[in-house]
């Protein structure tokens, strides 16, 4: 396993910031400041910098401690791979500029943790694979200049599921052959599930202010419900995905990770974008004007009873939420059924193969990456495979070179019909004949057991309809099981996340539903 967290040396209002493997950190933040910076809020943090009751330098010292604590030592979660080499360069520019009249960007303050498939300067970009172990692009992805342009401080990246989870169909998530298994801070012998394991976890574990994921079909929103944290999937091209190893141009996003809906809503926000070097970006809306604590009022709401049925317990507490929405004054529409829910499940897999393919290739040979193509990177795990296969195969990838070219009328289509299947026919159709503004259904199921014979034991998810067709969705802590975090999904039709942000939000603020993982 590659543990990357060494950063140079810097002296920082007169505090020495040095990022070795030793029990450091601890030394440097009192306890006093520990507990008044412990789960803080975007406001609060922006609060606390702006009234000088704490420096930006302490304010990174204690997410280091409490990764030195918990993700290194402890229950080593296994959550945070790599620390910025450039963290003491931002925090003190940023130091500088709050003592300044310089204007302050969005996320100012807000210290965030990348997927460790989004290019970084300074940091590997590895998809998780130990073939990508020494690929350092030449520069940020285009979410990334986003953030830095609104003062974000760039903590490090998160382990992921290896290749976004798209290697083989016995994967267990969150495990990598570079980084290891990430386990889930709630119970460390469940998954964290994936893609954007690392990212979940750091959130949920207070590693980090904010983090980002990635999300081709529930990449973002199951890991955010199986750790009890807001993950918002926004409409395909709200974020651009230049500089971030895809799966499926049809399907990838970017997409927020936090400890409230508020907070992932300004990130999004922040990340919003038309990019040259992405044809399908699209032009950026405002959304913190739809944080509205009455959001749910006079919301028609259809509750999707065919994305339920594969966890009594979850649909237990499901149930129990209904009856809270109808008092923040939502008008529940039940039985709002998805015509031939999975219908598209056959034509989205062959249009990932596809696209993977394609896509891959097309950032390997683009990029500094130390292989090129697809077929490189088969020879090589198989060249390697006691080192990078050494629990699961590569059977995903196989059936990828083996895909047909994207002129391919095959390929064209499964895409339309998977599409229209998903989209127009699912829940655009869906939304028009229950007369309903957004869907509501159970996220997924709690935490599985961690298996590296069997792989993942998967029950099911709310995440397919919106996945393929490109829509957003929005998952929102809802309560436990059995103490593992369980979330309710709100879905909508494309470039509906205003809607969905006001009835998420309404939610969140009715049930303050999040549960704390106590790593002791």
């Amino acid at each position: 396993m590659l543990r990357c967290k060494t950063i140079s040396n810097s002296l920082m209002s007169g505090i020495v910031i040095a990022l070795v493997a030793t029990n450091s950190f601890a030394a440097r933040a009192s306890e006093a400041i520990s507990k008044q910076l412990h789960e803080l809020t975007l406001n609060e943090t922006q609060t606390l910098l702006r009234d000088n009751t704490i420096t930006v330098t302490q304010l990174s010292n204690y997410y280091l401690q409490r990764i030195e604590t918990f993700d290194d030592n402890g229950p080593k979660l296994n959550a945070v791979v790599t620390l910025n080499q450039q963290l003491a360069e931002q925090v003190a520019a940023l130091d500088k500029k709050l003592m300044s009249d310089a204007p302050l960007g969005k996320l100012f303050g807000a210290m965030v943790l990348l997927k460790d498939n989004i290019d970084a300067i300074g940091m590997p970009n590895t998809a998780g694979s130990w073939l990508m172990r020494e690929h350092v692009p030449s520069k940020d992805a285009y979410l990334v200049e986003k953030l830095k342009a609104q003062d974000a401080i760039i903590l490090g990246k998160t382990n992921l599921s290896e290749w976004a989870n798209f290697r083989s169909t016995m994967s267990s998530s969150g495990w990598s052959s570079l980084h290891g298994q990430t386990l889930n801070p709630h119970d460390v012998t469940r998954s964290p599930c994936g893609s954007s394991s690392g990212s979940g976890v750091a959130v949920a574990a207070d590693f980090t202010l904010l983090a980002v994921g990635t999300e081709t079909d529930g990449s973002v929103t199951c890991p955010a419900a199986v750790n009890g944290i807001v993950g918002i999937k926004p409409t395909l091209g709200f974020i651009s995905r230049s500089g971030i190893i895809p799966i499926a141009h049809s399907q990838d996003t970017a997409g927020p990770m936090a400890r409230s809906v508020a907070d992932a809503v300004v990130m999004l926000e922040a990340m919003m974008g038309e990019d040259k070097n992405d044809a399908s970006s699209i032009a950026p809306v405002p959304l913190v004007e739809h944080l509205k604590a009455d959001g749910l009022k006079g919301k028609r709401i259809g509750v999707v009873r065919n994305m339920m049925g594969y966890h009594p317990q979850l649909d237990v507490v499901f149930e129990a939420q209904l009856s809270i929405l109808e008092k923040a004054g939502a008008i529940i529409i039940d039985n709002a059924n998805i015509v031939d829910k999975g219908s598209w499940n056959e034509d989205e897999y062959s249009v990932l193969l596809t696209e993977f393919k394609a896509d891959l290739n097309h950032y390997l040979t683009k990029s500094n990456a130390p292989i090129k193509s697809l077929q490189e990177a088969i020879d090589k795990n198989q060249e390697a495979k006691e080192r990078t296969m050494p629990i699961f195969g590569q059977e995903i990838f196989i059936s990828a070179q083996a895909a047909p070219e994207l002129t391919d009328e095959r390929y064209l289509d499964a895409l339309h019909s998977a599409k229209q299947k998903a989209g127009k026919d699912g829940i655009d159709a869906t939304l028009a004949k229950y007369n309903v503004d957004l869907l509501i259904a159970p996220t997924t199921a709690p935490a599985w057991k961690i298996d590296h014979i069997d792989g993942d034991h998967f029950l099911g998810s709310a995440s397919g309809a919106a996945a393929v067709a490109g829509y957003p969705h929005i998952t929102v802590p809802m309560g436990e099981v059995h103490g593992m975090p369980v979330n309710m999904s709100f879905i909508g039709d494309a470039k509906s996340e205003g809607l969905l942000i006001e009835a998420a939000y309404g939610f969140e603020q009715a049930t303050n539903a999040r549960i704390t993982p106590l790593l002791f």
